[in-house]
């Protein structure tokens, strides 16, 4: 059969047959006679191969999601009303945020979406998820009381979830404010202004006037246009669960924020404990849409229960399906008993050999501030090129929940010095399988830290070499597989030792000796100047004329 004929029979011009006989590597083959039926397949499968039906991704900019954190009554909730224009921190139990909330405005033809985390202690587990799902987190601190404690708790979740901040100080139109005093403040926390040299963007504003509010809105958004934020709407849907309530006559409600694709109504989604088919989808404003794309938060009605905080959800065909999924979720859970990797200091010593960067971190609470200084001073004095110490949080009084938490998300080891835990916190530490330490001498906390250090960097290795053998002849043995005949020509040859196989002063390869013979009976070593038969795994090419060059690596 000539090509021009086959052509025919595929409905294909000369020409176009000729290079797919090029592409299947049949070249020169101009009568097709001599073809064996193999290689007709192959032409077969080239010309009815179907086309990709995969579409490439569209990949759009991304709208920022901002979360609001700081110290309880700093304002930022207020902040929020005024640059929704809504009212909602009068409706609140005590001016205080009881849960995550999500809104978006539109600001110079661009959207901005905000999630709204309460800054009480009470609230800090919701407000360490909304860092986490923020791409900004703006700081907010009353110009006339400064950095407080949650302040720095907010910080260090920030930090935690390496989001970068934004500082908006509040309240500048009271007469005891004192921006200058705040912006001195921040420097200790490593987040200097950058009129002051530093590259934290500070705005000032005041929530009650709506001073400042556009700069803060245009700051916002030069910040996300430097992270060039982007997503596909396209993409096989992500969406996290903020926040979820239930409603006594329409059932369970959950707020779920898009992270990417798109979230329809008849859409069958399935977390990591619920599940169900979007029956709606409403709006911060109360509005009913018909979908959701990237960054945008929407309530759905339909869920089998309440989303549980940064529980993921995902698309997927059938109710059965996602059934299937929650079903051996939970039975995963029930067989693990919900068990975590667990924060101790044996845990942080098996670090070394599954870590390639070597960071200790750790939750520091003292009983003054005097000895949390001394204490945290030593403990970065510790830190060498290959040993990190990151201090996440410090601070005075008992470990509260808010630091046990932290210390869950990030993975922490909690140290106490001369301070306490109430009962309620301590069986919460255990429930995260955090590890707290306290102690009453600093030099026990300096020695335990050492310790674990040691066990976090990666020891310097030392290569000595054992022996080597010059390969004199190859034996092909069934069963076994390569042999190589050797005549050792350098100290020893050890049988369990690592090997390479250098050819021409090149190494080809490597193995372990997995097999030593002196004649005919096995061996655990070989010495200078003896025969020997070596088998290596892991390396069956060795030629006559290699040498083989044994060697072990030992801690210096």
């Amino acid at each position: 059969m000539r090509v021009y004929q086959l052509a025919k029979k595929f409905n294909l011009r000369s020409s176009e047959l000729l290079k797919i006989i090029i592409k299947v590597g049949l070249k020169g083959k101009s009568n097709l006679s001599s073809l064996s039926s193999k290689e007709i397949k192959k032409i077969k499968e080239v010309v009815f191969k179907k086309p990709s039906s995969k579409k490439k991704e569209k990949i759009i900019p991304r709208d920022p999601v901002i979360t609001f954190l700081g110290h309880v009554d700093h304002g930022k909730t207020t902040l929020l009303d005024a640059i929704r224009k809504t009212k909602v921190a009068e409706q609140e139990v005590g001016g205080i945020t009881q849960r995550i909330g999500a809104s978006e405005i539109e600001f110079k033809r661009k959207r901005i979406i905000f999630i709204d985390t309460p800054g009480h202690e009470a609230f800090t587990a919701m407000r360490a998820q909304g860092a986490q799902v923020t791409d900004i987190v703006v700081l907010v601190i009353a110009a006339d009381d400064g950095i407080m404690p949650q302040t720095v708790e907010a910080i260090d979740h920030a930090r935690a979830a390496k989001v970068p901040i934004l500082v908006a100080i509040n309240k500048i139109d009271k007469k005891e404010a004192n921006i200058d005093r705040v912006k001195k403040q921040l420097t200790k926390y490593n987040l200097a202004p950058e009129e002051w040299g530093g590259e934290t963007i500070c705005v000032e504003v005041s929530a009650l006037n709506h001073q400042g509010i556009n700069k803060l809105l245009e700051m916002i958004l030069l910040e996300a246009e430097m992270l060039e934020l982007k997503a596909s709407p396209e993409n096989e849907l992500e969406a996290v669960a903020i926040e979820g309530e239930m409603d006594r006559k329409k059932g369970p409600f959950s707020t779920l924020l898009v992270k990417k694709g798109t979230l329809r109504v008849g859409d069958i989604v399935v977390g990591k404990i619920t599940y169900g088919k979007v029956r709606s989808l409403i709006n911060w404003k109360g509005e009913m849409s018909k979908e959701a794309g990237p960054s945008t938060p929407v309530r759905i009605l339909g869920l089998s229960a309440v989303g549980r905080p940064g529980e993921i959800f995902k698309k997927v065909s059938s109710e059965k399906e996602a059934r299937l999924i929650v079903e051996k979720s939970a039975e995963k859970e029930r067989e693990k008993g919900l068990k975590r990797g667990e924060i101790t200091l044996e845990a942080l010593l098996e670090k070394k050999e599954k870590e390639e960067e070597k960071v200790l971190n750790l939750i520091i609470k003292s009983d003054t501030q005097g000895s949390l200084k001394a204490l945290c001073d030593a403990l970065k004095n510790l830190e060498k090129k290959e040993q990190k110490v990151n201090i996440l949080h410090r601070g005075v009084g008992e470990i509260k929940k808010s630091d046990i938490l932290l210390a869950s998300a990030s993975g922490s080891l909690i140290i106490g010095f001369n301070i306490g835990i109430i009962s309620e916190n301590n069986a919460l530490a255990k429930e995260e399988k955090v590890e707290i330490r306290k102690y009453k001498i600093i030099y026990k906390i300096i020695e335990d830290i050492e310790k674990i250090l040691q066990g976090l960097f990666q020891p310097e290795l030392e290569e000595t070499i054992i022996g080597k053998a010059e390969v004199r002849e190859i034996f092909k043995i069934p069963q076994v597989g390569t042999i190589a005949g050797s005549y050792v020509k350098e100290g020893k040859i050890v049988r369990g030792d690592k090997a390479r196989i250098l050819r021409e002063g090149k190494i080809v390869g490597e193995g372990i000796i997995e097999s030593l013979k002196h004649f005919q009976k096995d061996a655990k070593e070989i010495l200078l100047g003896l025969e020997c038969g070596i088998g290596i795994k892991g390396f069956a090419e060795m030629r006559k004329g290699d040498v083989i060059e044994v060697y072990e690596k030992k801690q210096k």
